[in-house]
């Protein structure tokens, strides 16, 4: 299941983004345009995702640790989930259906227990 992109030993890294993100088939790599500002305990280039695995059979998943900003303030509308290893290889982009917001708190992404992507 390895190519280009390496979902188990590339650097696989969650940036969050603001309102004005929109996201198109035509979008192949990541890109810093709207992502959110560093500040308020969100870093440009979002976090690494840990303990990722894949696991083959009659369905086929990727999965990562759940992932988390601390101390957090600030909004996000969507989430691109991207590889720094292979080129800022866009993987996944994950709209949120509107602003979700903390303050002075933690932000937390809670992937699905089926996996990230699953393939049946």
């Amino acid at each position: 299941m390895n190519k280009v992109v390496d979902l188990e030993a590339d650097v696989i890294k969650i940036a969050l983004y603001d309102t004005s993100h929109s996201f198109t088939a035509t979008d192949t790599d990541y890109t810093t345009d709207n992502e959110l500002a560093a500040t308020g305990g969100y870093s440009t280039g979002g976090n690494t995702l840990g303990s990722k695995a894949v696991t083959e059979a009659a369905t086929t998943k990727w999965d990562a640790a759940d992932t988390e900003w601390t101390t957090a303030t600030f909004t996000a509308f969507h989430a691109v989930i991207w590889d720094s290893t292979a080129g800022n290889d866009l993987i996944a982009s994950i709209d949120f259906g509107g602003g979700k917001t903390v303050a002075a708190g933690t932000f937390t992404i809670q992937f699905d227990a089926s996996g990230i992507i699953t393939l049946v």
